[in-house]
């Protein structure tokens, strides 16, 4: 049996769940960490230009850092992780350079890189008139926002990962890869299986696909969460895979939340598209054969998947420049609350308006009257309070930043009752647009290097 734990669902999750987890669990074989949401890549670019060294998840040399006591002690975990961004060998260095100044060598950290194909992208419509990245949702061509282009990434799948392991990496640094992936990686590794062995791929896929999101499946975002018990101390999931393919999910001993058939189900069906075909680098699976049983109090078995082949192509993250964008906030006391909140937004597009600038994008929000769910919850015939939070987006800059000016006047010349200024005038942001795409496989080689602690 392999012990797979995902401690990290996203870049911004709980930073002591790596060392907690293993403090709870010793016998854990791996540990992934899951840092790159769509967005994410745009971010870390954005980083990137103001340091070139940047490009990379810095949290996670703290979380190497958080684990050097458990490596010293003689825990044998490796971490998998994709925090390496548009920057993986970057990441690396640090990774080791924080190894090394706490004492913990003889380790070797692998990097996975080759996945940022942007020079690719632009170099193909200079070589190539037929080029077009076709947008997954629309169609377009990405020749409309290529002057824009900021990032373009593909999904790797496990198998450089476990090249890497297979060259003795204690920790594997990645840039983007299918989330499924790190879990499918030490699996194969693990049982050597075949490429070609879909049944058993497809249940690694379905693996990682349930603890990706860490504590999704173990109570987190529940539709019981209420019922939670102890979600102060959220134990973090465990994947323990089976060479046939099947898994227990679990989570460390005396550690909050909850594994039960609900939770399970609920992250099953998260973000999968159809059931039939859930598509990865690393294997095409089915969830329509599954069994789903709970045998013990937070152990959870999850066997027979099926898997065909993956396809021949990698998806493609690709963002582009899309303007900008920036977001206040007053709070509205006293009757009429509603009303006099949605006419606050009023007063301020038309200020805006006057000012020479017709906004291309806006929102208004009056928070507790609804609006976070608009037609689902019914508006309260009386509120007495709301928030108004209100939003313009516009590829002007100018436009946006005369936007943010016109919120704080309303502090004296709004309604009575508004108050909350106290975050002050808002930031304007850039807003980056997300480009779904294809590539084929046969055009984008992953690339493995090791370094030695």
């Amino acid at each position: 049996m392999l012990r797979v734990a995902n401690v990290q669902g996203f870049w911004g999750d709980s930073m002591d769940a790596p060392a907690r987890t293993v403090r709870r669990q010793p016998n854990l074989d791996y540990m992934t960490l899951d840092y790159l949401a769509e967005v994410s890549m745009s971010i870390l670019a954005v980083q990137r230009e103001r340091d070139p060294n940047a490009g990379y998840a810095r949290d996670f040399v703290d979380v190497v850092k958080s684990l050097i006591p458990a490596w010293q002690s003689g825990a044998k975990v490796k971490v998998i992780s994709s925090a390496g961004g548009l920057n993986p060998n970057g990441c690396a260095q640090a990774c080791i350079q924080a190894l090394q100044e706490g004492g913990c060598t003889g380790m070797k950290v692998g990097v996975v890189s080759g996945d940022d194909i942007v020079s690719l992208v632009r170099s193909d419509f200079t070589e190539n008139p037929t080029a077009d990245y076709p947008n997954l949702e629309d169609g377009a061509s990405i020749r409309t926002v290529l002057d824009r282009l900021v990032t373009a990434n593909a999904y790797f799948g496990a198998a450089p990962i476990v090249e890497a392991l297979r060259m003795g990496a204690n920790i594997v640094v990645t840039g983007r890869v299918a989330d499924p992936s790190l879990t499918v990686a030490p699996t194969v590794f693990h049982y050597g299986w075949d490429w070609t062995d879909y049944d058993c791929l497809a249940g690694a896929v379905v693996a990682g696909h349930l603890i990706e999101c860490g504590a999704q499946i173990t109570g987190g975002i529940s539709t019981e969460w209420l019922d939670v018990s102890d979600p102060a101390n959220m134990g973090y999931p465990i994947a323990e895979m089976h060479e046939d393919g099947s898994c227990v999910i679990t989570k460390p001993e005396g550690t909050g939340g909850v594994v039960n058939e609900r939770t399970v189900k609920e992250q099953l069906l998260y973000e999968i598209g159809d059931p039939a075909k859930y598509i990865t680098p690393d294997a095409t699976a089915s969830l329509f054969s599954l069994e789903v049983r709970e045998e013990a109090p937070n152990r959870v078995r999850v066997s027979g998947a099926r898997g065909i082949a993956p396809p021949h192509t990698y998806k493609v993250s690709a963002t582009y420049r899309d303007g900008f964008w920036a977001q206040g906030q007053i709070t509205v006391f006293g009757r009429d609350a509603v009303a006099k909140a949605n006419r606050c937004g009023a007063v301020i597009f038309e200020r805006v308006r006057q000012a020479g600038y017709d906004l291309q994008r806006t929102s208004v929000e009056c928070l507790g009257s609804g609006a976070c769910a608009p037609g689902i919850v019914p508006e309260p015939r009386d509120g007495l309070e709301t928030v108004l939070r209100i939003s313009a987006a516009d590829t002007r800059r100018e436009a946006v930043e005369r936007f943010t000016k016109e919120i704080a006047p309303l502090v004296t010349n709004g309604p009575q009752g508004v108050t909350g200024y106290a975050a002050g005038r808002p930031l304007v942001h850039p807003v980056f647009g997300y480009w779904p795409c294809l590539i084929d496989k046969s055009r984008v080689q992953p690339r493995v290097n090791i370094y030695d602690v």
